[in-house]
């Protein structure tokens, strides 16, 4: 069996694919160097293939995706994304073939939660600028402790990111629409219930798929309901937020701070302003970025290889079903 794979992830994760060598599954892996140039014998067409990270950042994709449509036999593609709403993915699955997503970034974008909402609470701030004018100077500062967060949207990073509030003894309250049962939170709530939840959450985490329901949810009416004092989290979509009612709102006195790591135009102008308003955080769209992702991609790619080779269920495998029904809110985690 051939197997496409790029020439970064083959070295970086050389490990992986040696051990899967040496259980002598009659693996040939073809390897998609950073030109565009494949690598392995000629003439060869992959029957499975790993869209690891690089590929999405690496200007690769439409080179990956040549390869893989152009071969006749390929039957399985696990993707390092959460997403499936390429229409790539669509026209494969159309032919046949399986495809097996991920939620890698989950745990990183929940730890910058965390991260910078104690930061915010603890003014963290005012202890660097007195560090750089060498002054020895306190201050008080809120608590984790007890607060109250409201996290909407609750697939694995809502999840991931309740987990890490539940181990400050915060409570948690989750909004999503189809609710399992096992999630990670003190409360759930529907959507149609959110606005009554709004005023008393300390933070608010948006955690949700950008969808035409959830466009502008955070809205004027959203935020006026917000408490005063609050902290506004997305790490979601910027399509979430209407920026214009967030500044308005950011000059009053009910939002302390605006947590924004994803924006409704990417990259950001350089001259909006949310560049330099004092209560904006600002990062750029970077909350995934922990590079644990790539070792739990590999092992995730190596293990749904295994099962495949071996008739085994998939982990995270695709249905049709859910490539139609990617605009549900509150349904999956949004990266």
């Amino acid at each position: 069996m051939f197997a496409l794979v790029t020439e970064k992830a083959y070295g970086q994760h050389r490990s992986y694919f040696d051990a899967l060598d040496n259980e002598d599954h009659g693996l040939q892996w073809l390897r998609l160097a950073d030109d565009g140039v494949l690598h392995g014998p000629s003439n060869a067409h992959p029957e499975v293939g790993w869209l690891s990270s690089d590929v999405f950042f690496g200007g690769l994709i439409d080179r990956f995706f040549e390869i893989v449509e152009a071969a006749p036999e390929f039957r399985w593609l696990q993707s390092a994304a959460a997403g499936v709403d390429l229409k790539e993915y669509q026209r494969l699955m159309s032919r046949g073939a399986r495809m097996c997503n991920a939620h890698l970034t989950a745990i990183p974008i929940a730890e910058f939660v965390l991260r910078a909402v104690l930061d915010v609470f603890q003014d963290a701030g005012r202890w660097r600028a007195a560090q750089a004018e060498i002054r020895w100077e306190h201050h008080n500062f809120r608590e984790v402790w007890r607060s109250r967060w409201l996290i909407i949207g609750l697939g694995a990073i809502g999840a991931e990111t309740a987990r890490r509030a539940q181990a400050f003894e915060a409570h948690i309250t989750g909004v999503r629409r189809h609710p399992t049962g096992d999630e990670p939170v003190d409360a759930m709530i529907s959507p149609a219930e959110m606005p009554a939840a709004l005023p008393e959450a300390d933070v608010v985490v948006l955690a949700a798929p950008a969808t035409p329901e959830t466009e502008n949810l955070v809205d004027e009416n959203f935020l006026s309901a917000m408490k005063p004092g609050s902290v506004l989290v997305n790490i979601a979509r910027g399509k979430l937020v209407d920026d214009e009612a967030l500044l308005r709102a950011l000059e009053g006195d009910r939002l302390a701070t605006a947590i924004l790591d994803v924006f409704n135009t990417e990259p950001l102008e350089p001259d909006h302003p949310y560049w330099t308003h004092p209560k904006v955080v600002l990062t750029p769209h970077s909350s995934g970025g922990g590079i644990g992702r790539w070792d739990r991609g590999a092992e995730l790619f190596c293990d749904n290889l295994r099962r495949l080779l071996a008739g085994e269920p998939l982990v995270n495998e695709v249905s049709s079903m859910q490539l139609l029904t990617t605009d549900l809110p509150f349904a999956l985690g949004s990266q």
